[in-house]
């Protein structure tokens, strides 16, 4: 019996050392895994968004971006409901502002980055011989993102009114999810025209711009990006959010055809 009191403080000492270094592995486990980032951004930044995803996941290796792509109105309801995201990059300011005003999102945190520009495009056949606007009354159907979620959808009926055209033009636009839907559609021919952001027609090789409707026609085309509160990576989301507004982030955004706000 002596000779087991004796032993079992050693027995209780090397215990000790195991959990200690098995809670150390733990912790340095723990701190190894890869922080999850959700980005709910408007559709039209797609393909610069994976471009820069490659770049900051490369000089960031605990940090994985998740995009949610999708209309902004859409995206901007998914929010208010909870749908997880960390930050938010809108195609339109006033989907934005809706989070600002439920104080989704801190004034400080979100800014004005991008611009851009409305045209009209047609597949590569233009077999109705669409050369602008007005030639839409040759069109039997026409793309449109769904206006009541797609920016690019309001900007087009916003358009579309002030030339006068709506009317004419209203019974023979096929609405769709987002500007990219717009864009295969009027690639496969499904339609004749579609009205889409410049950035997407400049990825495509199976459509040509041939109007690009004045500013002065649509509310300006302006993209907002911003950190959502109360996040549990509010500090990984800050940082991720002030490398978009880098000259090397904004030189991404500019080959892709859009235009800095500042």
């Amino acid at each position: 019996m002596k000779k087991f009191y004796c032993f079992f403080p050693l027995l209780l000492l090397l215990a000790c050392v195991i959990a200690g270094c098995s809670n150390q592995e733990k912790d340095t486990q723990v701190s190894d895994e890869p922080i999850e980032l959700t980005i709910s951004a408007a559709a039209s930044l797609q393909d610069a968004l994976e471009e820069l995803k490659t770049t900051y996941e490369k000089e960031h290796d605990t940090i994985t971006l998740l995009y949610n792509f999708g209309g902004s109105g859409a995206l901007q309801q998914q929010i208010l409901q909870g749908a997880p995201a960390d930050l938010f990059f809108s195609a339109a300011e006033d989907k934005f502002d809706a989070l600002v005003k439920e104080d989704m999102i801190t004034a400080n945190q979100g800014t004005d980055l991008l611009a851009n520009e409305l045209v009209l495009v047609v597949p590569k056949t233009n077999s109705k011989q669409i050369q602008s606007f007005e030639d839409l009354a040759q069109a039997d159907k026409i793309a449109l993102g769904t206006p009541e979620s797609v920016p690019a959808g309001q900007y087009g009926v916003e358009t579309l009114k002030n030339l006068n055209l709506w009317e004419a033009v209203e019974p023979k636009v096929v609405y769709t999810k987002d500007v990219r839907q717009v864009l295969t559609y009027t690639e496969t021919e499904n339609v004749d025209a579609g009205i889409v952001y410049k950035t997407d027609a400049l990825v495509s090789e199976k459509v040509d711009i041939v109007s690009t409707a004045s500013d002065t026609m649509h509310t300006p085309i302006i993209y907002p990006v911003g950190v959502i509160k109360d996040r549990p990576h509010a500090q990984e989301a800050e940082d991720f959010y002030q490398f978009l507004q880098s000259a090397e982030a904004m030189a991404v955004f500019k080959k892709y055809g859009f235009k800095g706000v500042h």
